[in-house]
């Protein structure tokens, strides 16, 4: 059994991304696995004002925010799973402040298993995936273990019956 965090990035409850987190979340249950999604929107999380407080306070950030909940679960997480729409060729605002905060903790987050869950009205995820892997680049021992990308997708809920919701189940099943 494995420990997975998601954290969807989508602005919208239910949104495209969200829906597909949550087929990833019901897969890796169904095969035991201990899962917890954080909807981070639904978080306070602001802005990281480069003051390196962190640095010299064992990781600990200035801000008083939602931020170190998150940090505890990626610390406690086997695996991470981001999930982002794309807009304008790259990762939404939510997802961006979760990276730009780990500044606080990056070296004590390694040897994850990460999983990268994008869509987009139009076909190019590839600037998104290229944010989320040199996230990862600096964390100590991470793998990419897979990538759903959602393409063609626009409007609320038309990932619904899209082949990329099975892949999603799959994935999940199988981390």
């Amino acid at each position: 059994m494995k420990k997975i965090l998601i954290l969807s990035g989508s602005p919208r409850k239910d949104g495209n991304s969200d829906l597909l987190c949550s087929e990833f979340m019901r897969g890796a249950q169904e095969s035991g696995n201990e899962v917890q999604k954080i909807f981070v929107r639904s978080k306070k999380i602001v802005p990281c004002n480069a003051c390196y407080y962190c640095r010299d306070h064992g990781g600990k950030c200035a801000l008083n925010d939602d931020m170190s909940e998150i940090l505890d679960a990626m610390q406690a997480a086997d695996v991470i799973v981001m999930a982002s729409p794309v807009y304008f060729y790259s990762i939404d605002a939510q997802m961006k402040i979760i990276i730009d905060r780990s500044l606080a903790r990056w070296t004590n987050i390694p040897n994850k298993e990460f999983y990268f869950i994008m869509t987009a009205g139009g076909s190019n995820t590839e600037c998104a995936l290229l944010g989320f892997r040199n996230f990862i680049r600096y964390l100590p021992g991470s793998k990419e273990k897979g990538v759903i990308e959602g393409t063609g997708i626009h409007l609320k809920g038309s990932v619904k019956g899209n082949p990329v919701m099975k892949k999603a189940y799959e994935m999940g099943k199988n981390v």
